[in-house]
């Protein structure tokens, strides 16, 4: 077979892809596809039924609305895709809000492209499961060295921050926050990341997905650290939504907030992307939980300090 005909339908495949070396293969990406920055030049191939720009409280909403309703939250360019005439087309089936889901894709396939692709469907729940479809990528791009390769790569970094922070007295603990308003922590691969870089983490089950909680056990379970690091937010957007958060009753008593030890991070690009930058990701924890041993230098980019005076 020659080079195949990508197109990525979630970010962290997009980022996968250009992992592995196939980065010029891809002809199609999803509309929250932007890193590596090259792949701007590549055509968009969905778009959101939401309004990104709006509140946490009100994005919330908006997904409800649409899910109640058993209505995807994204749409799927079926015309485009047929025009691409794509070999292979990456989807997710792990959170129909994260990303296109395997069934808009299925639907949209099954309409119009002629090209009859390949689908394959990523379902990370856990750490483990990011590797596998690292490999399953790999696999369906018939290179799987590259993709056994890759997986080493990003585990030795890990377990090379592991053995680092493992030596290391304490172990504080930390709220990791996935969406301000609601309140949610994060789950999935993040307790794992925690646990690497020599934390606690207060919420949240390696292998589960996030749930909602109530401020009230925020105050009371009173973390060390909370990061900050909402489903598809940046920085800014992040820092714009703290006054949700920070106007609690309680807020200002809290451990974390007392011992400036609150940090916004950029869940976008980092947390919430299940690929190989899931490293820096337990790279920026370290940050976080131990200041005084780790410096990767992702404050700026990858975190910022909140405080009082800078909201």
């Amino acid at each position: 077979m020659g080079e195949q005909r990508i197109v990525s339908l979630i970010a962290s495949a997009t980022e996968i892809v250009a992992a592995l070396g196939f980065e010029k293969q891809l002809v199609g990406r999803s509309h929250e596809c932007d890193f590596p920055p090259a792949v701007a030049g590549i055509p968009v191939c969905s778009a959101s039924k939401i309004d990104a720009r709006a509140s946490s409280r009100r994005i919330d909403a908006q997904v409800r609305a649409l899910v109640d309703q058993a209505l995807s939250v994204y749409r799927v360019d079926a015309e485009l895709l047929d025009r691409l005439a794509p070999d292979l087309i990456i989807t997710q089936s792990q959170c129909e809000v994260c990303a296109v889901s395997l069934a808009d894709v299925q639907q949209a396939v099954g309409e119009l492209v002629s090209s009859r692709p390949e689908v394959v469907s990523l379902e990370p729940m856990d750490l483990d499961d990011v590797w596998k479809d690292i490999r399953r990528v790999a696999g369906a791009l018939e290179d799987a060295g590259s993709g056994e390769q890759l997986v080493n790569s990003l585990m030795a970094r890990l377990s090379d921050l592991g053995r680092r922070a493992k030596r290391l007295a304490s172990r504080p603990s930390i709220a990791c926050i996935e969406w301000i308003d609601p309140l949610m922590f994060a789950a999935n691969w993040v307790p794992s990341l925690v646990e690497i870089a020599a934390g606690r983490i207060m919420m949240g089950e390696a292998g589960r997905h996030s749930g909602y909680f109530d401020f009230g056990e925020l105050v009371s379970r009173d973390p060390d650290v909370v990061a900050i690091m909402p489903c598809g937010f940046d920085i800014a957007q992040s820092l714009k939504e703290m006054p949700a958060l920070t106007g609690r009753t309680g807020w200002s008593r809290l451990s974390a907030v007392r011992n400036g030890r609150v940090f916004v991070t950029d869940g976008n690009q980092y947390f919430n992307r299940p690929g190989p930058r899931l490293v820096e990701s337990a790279e920026i924890l370290a940050e976080l939980l131990h200041p005084e041993t780790f410096d990767f230098s992702h404050e700026g980019t990858g975190w910022v300090r909140w405080s009082e005076s800078a909201a």
